[in-house]
């Protein structure tokens, strides 16, 4: 069962600005699927509307069976939302955010009390519950804020860049509860993400989007699979090398796992193949076998990065805009809610 479906969306802002560009995808209960890009991407536009707090120009939305347009209500009894920006109150303590947060959700008190203490237990903030949140450190905001959305226990968790500003210690420990989350609770989780890494680790299914377009979609595996194998790299000592036998030696190993092959004028040798670990030591005895010196070798993995520059023409790093474009989108989504 799909408990996101999306067709042909569209959101134009007054300008002519096209944040999001025609996407489609779908999403299976019980996936973590990311949306993966960078900022100005269109990733917070979209998990906005699949939020139901901005509505699309074109196109459908549907989350849970539910149109986010005229069953907004419905779906928002269904989904929890961690957002990019901070919504805990500072002169608050943690667990009276918590009250706050199920008083919006109408849980009996008993309820919400039990539940509570329960999130505060997995997230381990119990100990800080009595504390004022602005005592917490990002990492614990972040973890008050999955208890937050938990609390009426969503069938689907939305979470806009996660652990954005968090270090990598921290991201860590937030990507461990997210994963715990997973299965322990019978939850869609869709989060969005600039962070290779996190969507390398979190995700079932990973879309790559860019300028509001998605590029591509797909497992990990499937996507870096996708670029055709290992890339190994090889340079030789010797400036006389037989270009023929070089070639000979490389494309004949490797049981037919060799898909691509180049030579340099440096004595650089760049092999692509499915497998590097198997294919190596043969392409290494062959070529010592031949007299050939080698002054280093390299076995490159495919990595979503590689993924992300041959589906977009640059790395996600280059591609960032300035925070002050990015602010100004936002700027411009807020006033159009």
């Amino acid at each position: 069962m799909d408990d996101i479906v999306v067709e042909n969306l569209w959101k134009i802002y007054p300008g002519n600005i096209a944040a999001v560009k025609g996407i489609s995808f779908k999403v299976e209960h019980g996936e973590v699927f990311s949306l993966l890009g960078p900022n100005g991407a269109g990733k917070t536009t979209t998990i906005s509307i699949l939020t139901t707090l901005i509505n699309p120009t074109k196109g459908v939305a549907k989350v849970g069976g539910y149109d986010v347009v005229t069953q907004a209500n419905k779906v928002r009894s269904i989904i929890g939302l961690v957002p990019q920006d901070v919504v805990t109150d500072d002169d608050l303590s943690g667990w009276d955010n918590l009250m706050i947060q199920a008083s919006l959700y109408h849980l009996p008190r008993s309820v919400a009390v039990k539940r509570a203490e329960e999130l505060l237990e997995f997230m381990e903030l119990k100990e800080f519950a009595n504390k004022k949140t602005e005592t917490y450190s990002g990492g614990m905001r972040r973890r008050l804020e999955l208890a937050a959305a938990l609390l009426h226990r969503p069938k689907i968790l939305f979470l806009d860049e996660p652990t954005l500003g968090l270090d990598v210690q921290v991201r860590t420990a937030v990507w461990n509860y997210i994963n715990r989350l997973r299965k322990e609770e019978d939850m869609t989780i869709f989060l969005t993400t600039h962070y290779m890494d996190e969507a390398d680790k979190l995700s079932d299914r990973v879309a790559i989007i860019d300028y509001g377009e998605i590029k591509i979609i797909g497992t990990p595996k499937e996507l870096k699979d996708s670029l055709g194998g290992d890339i190994i790299e090889i340079q030789l000592i010797s400036d006389q090398i037989k270009r023929e036998e070089v070639q000979k030696i490389l494309s004949s190993n490797g049981n037919g796992s060799v898909k691509e092959v180049s030579i340099g004028d440096s004595g650089l040798l760049r092999i692509k193949t499915a497998n590097g670990e198997e294919v190596l030591p043969e392409i290494i005895t062959k070529l010592y076998e031949k007299g050939y010196k080698i002054k280093s070798v390299d076995l490159k993995k495919p990595s979503l990065d590689e993924v992300f520059l041959q589906y977009t023409g640059k790395r996600i790093r280059d591609s960032e805009v300035s925070s002050e474009e990015t602010r100004r989108e936002r700027a411009i989504m807020r006033r159009r809610r």
